[in-house]
């Protein structure tokens, strides 16, 4: 616990800052220096408060977790119904072919073809949140059964899976540079599989 003079910073805002330029670089990609321009702290202040990059990425990648989970618990929960929910989610990944964060993909997905397994707390962060992820989908399919949008034979938790690794590929071409028209094809037969 730290005992030394107050913080003269935010560290909520501090690590959002970290984790968006994590998100834009890649962890390897980004320097302490980065780091420390964009959090704006002494490299003091880092260390005292974030103990070391590697730590601080971690922090970031529960940041991210987070921050997507409750947007998508929020999305679901407005949503008309669980399938209305998925399919908004799909044909919104349009929106990330422009933008000033237009194609940096999903950091967690990211940090998995980054690091490559090579890094076990990391790679078992990044699984984690997947699985967190994943049971919102599965929520939504459960949902979206009971509301008679969705065949009721298909098993939630394999079209879960279904639905998470096809959105990783999506936001995945998105990066490499499809588009439009090629990803709303794409949706379309992702989203076939809901019928």
């Amino acid at each position: 616990m730290n005992v030394g003079r107050p913080l003269q910073f935010d560290p909520d805002k501090a690590l959002g800052a970290a984790m968006q330029m994590f998100w834009r670089k890649g962890y390897e990609s980004t320097s302490l220096q980065d780091l420390i321009t964009v959090m704006g702290l002494s490299k003091s202040s880092f260390y005292q408060t974030f103990n070391s990059k590697h730590h601080l990425f971690e922090q970031s990648i529960h940041n991210y977790q987070n921050m997507l989970s409750d947007s998508l618990q929020s999305q679901l929960q407005q949503a008309d119904s669980g399938r209305a929910f998925i399919e908004s989610l799909f044909y919104g990944v349009e929106c990330e072919l422009s933008g000033a964060d237009a194609r940096r993909g999903c950091l967690l997905m990211n940090t998995a073809s980054e690091f490559s397994q090579t890094d076990p707390e990391i790679a078992a962060l990044v699984s984690d949140s997947l699985e967190h992820i994943s049971r919102i989908f599965e929520q939504a399919i459960e949902q979206a059964q009971s509301e008679n949008k969705i065949s009721a034979n298909k098993n939630p938790k394999d079209l879960a899976s279904y639905l998470l690794s096809n959105m990783s590929g999506l936001k995945n071409m998105v990066k490499a540079g499809a588009d439009k028209k090629t990803i709303r094809s794409i949706v379309d037969i992702v989203l076939s599989a809901l019928d």
